[in-house]
């Protein structure tokens, strides 16, 4: 799939740390929005975290639907393990009836079926340690409406509310659900709890011809694509974002009225925000939840580069807290929090960039790296 071109208008140039002063200078928040308490003490990446994926792909009407599932399924896995430090031992594959073997290492762990997924979460629950993340992506068929709404898997179909409660054991965890699945909204909204990520493909039940936004969002992931800000990054917020244009444009070439309109919910009231960027009642924890894990694959960092990798990535969360939480601050004392936190950011990026990384960054005439100073053009 071709990447948009309204994406690319947004800033695809823009250096490292750019889009960060942007968001300091917004000042968007909202002081009645709960998702901003949970901020504190919610998706913490630190040194100890370890992130999981777990994906199941429900079995597929007609051939075309096979191979694209398969296909996702696939691509899915592969970025995940090349770009964001997953391995076999991180991620789980819960394919059709678990019969398909892969080549390339990606062999099946189960099926996905009732029993494989209970069997899947249980094994996992006794592996995670409190504040792990992990991200549950639903690829395939759903059906129904409100509570009944179902995800089609190898058996009898499981509900919204069945699945949410196999999480309810995560309550230590950082939760991510990403339901790709069509007339996924109703089961999406059974899945809607405080501190929790809840991403789905369609805005209602009634939107039953299969989405492309699952394609689109791992889109999103493959070669970081969905990296607005440049900080070698994807949140939960920008792939949604992403995948989102992608699809509304796609809806657009293809001279076709939109089947599907794509939420996200990660304040717990079940109220999906069509577009999070301006209906600030969500989006702020998917905002902070990002994909990655601390250490990349093949990523050679001493134990001091990675507590100096560590901290960067936790003033970039603090900036976009802190941006969150303006309205508590009287504005001279909101400035100079945010000045002391993004001059810490570009000291300790250009250090990173130049003592544990092979490209040291650009220097102007003045000495200074041309990456760690901020601009206001987008």
């Amino acid at each position: 799939m071709k990447n948009s071109t309204l994406f690319a208008a947004r800033g695809r140039t823009a250096r490292p740390l750019v889009f960060l002063c942007v968001l300091a200078l917004a000042g968007i928040t909202s002081a009645q929005n709960p998702a901003l308490d949970l901020q504190a003490r919610r998706f913490l990446d630190t040194p100890a975290t370890t992130k999981y994926a777990v994906i199941m792909t429900g079995p597929a009407v007609g051939d075309d639907n096979a191979a694209r599932f398969r296909q996702w399924s696939l691509s899915l896995h592969d970025i995940l393990s090349r770009d964001y430090g997953y391995s076999s031992e991180t991620i789980t594959l819960l394919y059709d009836d678990g019969s398909d073997d892969f080549t390339g290492g990606n062999r099946v762990d189960g099926a996905c079926s009732r029993e494989g997924i209970e069997y899947a979460l249980e094994r996992l629950a006794e592996r995670v340690n409190s504040g792990d993340q992990i991200t549950l992506y639903l690829i395939g068929h759903g059906t129904g409406a409100e509570e009944e709404a179902k995800f089609n898997i190898v058996g009898p179909d499981m509900t919204g509310v069945q699945f949410a409660s196999l999480l309810d054991r995560f309550d230590q965890q950082d939760v991510v659900v990403i339901n790709t699945t069509s007339a996924s909204f109703g089961f999406s909204t059974s899945l809607s709890s405080e501190g929790r990520v809840v991403i789905s493909s369609t805005r209602s039940s009634s939107e039953r011809y299969d989405p492309v936004f699952s394609g689109y969002f791992i889109e999103a992931l493959d070669q970081r694509n969905g990296d607005r800000d440049k900080n070698k990054r994807v949140s939960m917020l920008e792939a949604f974002e992403y995948a989102k244009a992608n699809v509304e444009l796609w809806y657009e070439e293809q001279g076709r009225l939109a089947s599907e309109h794509a939420g996200l919910d990660d304040n717990g009231d079940a109220l999906f925000s069509l577009d999070p960027a301006v209906d600030i009642a969500d989006g702020r924890l998917a905002e902070i939840a990002y994909i990655d894990s601390l250490i990349a694959e093949g990523e050679n960092l001493s134990g001091e580069g990675i507590a100096l990798k560590s901290r960067i990535q936790d003033l970039e969360r603090s900036v976009i807290v802190l941006r969150g939480r303006k309205a508590e601050y009287l504005e001279a004392e909101y400035w100079q929090q945010m000045e002391g936190l993004l001059v810490d950011l570009a000291r300790s990026t250009v250090r990173f960039n130049s003592e544990f990384t092979s490209t040291p960054p650009a220097i102007d005439s003045a000495g200074e790296s041309i990456e760690s100073q901020p601009t206001l053009n987008r």
